[in-house]
């Protein structure tokens, strides 16, 4: 078996999990039966050679998982959207011919809707954590004539936006659960790289911090935002705004790389590198229940061959 790297997200009472040939979504339904849905998915990356093109792989990552993201986020929402026992009963009454076409109607909708969705989501994103500190920021230069000054400004009130946002919406209860899902999933990396069987109470051993989290690559953008920004100067507010948009491929592509080393290498370096965003991290997850890592084990049990992964684990006999 080749060495592949699993990557999660935590959704409404369930958690995604993405493996080298598809990705899995296991949802906790409200009669306590765990819901699984597996989609092959092969990256565009890896299709197109995009994969080895440093920085370029990193933005089509950055857009493939907030696609996926988004699109798992709104699956596992659907579990509890409509009452299922009438949804299940109208079905079994409909013809296969009939439900054929409503599956493609929902399907072709669905698409749209996604699309659009992701449009808003980033929409809002840049919006808040781009524009709204770039501006603030730069109205320092109204009464500075140091652009080091508003561009520094600038990346501490990303950061303090950042921060003040995650910390507001973890007391919703939703959320608080998500986070708690987040932990799960983080665990059950954990456990699965350590070559410990995958087992809830193995998995509740582990931390629920991991250093290729997607926590830890929006501080590190924000990071690496500031450095870049510094070489950025202009007066005109509208030309200060315009630039941190049309820069934001080239940070995420640096954040990837800097993320993928932190994650592959364990020397003081990768700590450094790791430590903000383990930190804040503390935010983004909670400690999971036991039924917590039951979905998660079963989430990465539908994308990788466990028992064979953990052998090659323990007898570190990965393929080259």
């Amino acid at each position: 078996m080749k060495q592949v790297r699993i990557g999660g997200q935590a959704v409404l009472e369930g958690i995604m999990m993405r493996g080298p040939a598809s990705y899995s979504l296991a949802v906790r339904k409200s009669d306590g039966e765990i819901a699984v849905d597996v989609t092959p998915y092969r990256s565009f990356g890896e299709r197109k050679k995009l994969n080895k093109i440093p920085i370029v792989r990193g933005v089509v990552n950055f857009v493939e998982s907030l696609y996926i993201g988004i699109k798992t986020l709104m699956n596992s929402s659907e579990y509890f959207a409509e009452d299922e026992e009438g949804q299940e009963e109208q079905e079994e009454n409909a013809g296969s011919s009939e439900k054929k076409e409503k599956k493609e109607e929902k399907e072709d909708g669905g698409k749209g809707y996604l699309v659009v969705t992701l449009i808003i989501s980033l929409a809002f994103a840049i919006g808040l954590f781009v524009l709204l500190p770039s501006f603030l920021a730069g109205l320092l230069l109204k009464v500075t004539e140091y652009q080091w000054v508003a561009n520094l400004t600038e990346g501490i009130l990303r950061l303090l936006i950042f921060i003040v946002y995650i910390a507001l919406i973890s007391k919703m209860e939703d959320i608080k659960r998500t986070f708690m899902y987040h932990g799960a999933e983080h665990k059950t990396i954990n456990c699965l790289e350590a070559g410990d069987d995958l087992t809830p109470e193995n998995v509740l051993k582990h931390t629920r911090f991991h250093k290729r989290c997607g926590t830890s690559f929006v501080f590190i953008v924000m990071i690496i935002s500031i450095i870049v920004f510094m070489f950025v100067r202009t007066d005109v507010m509208w030309l200060r705004l315009v630039s941190r948009i049309l820069l934001i491929p080239v940070i995420a592509g640096l954040s990837y790389e800097v993320l993928q080393y932190a994650g592959r290498h364990e020397n003081a370096c990768s700590r450094i590198l790791s430590a903000p965003g383990l930190w804040v991290q503390r935010l983004t997850t909670k400690e999971p229940d036991i039924s917590m890592a039951e979905v998660a084990i079963r989430a990465v049990e539908e994308v990788i061959d466990v028992q064979e992964y953990l052998e090659c684990v323990r007898n570190h006999s990965f393929e080259k």
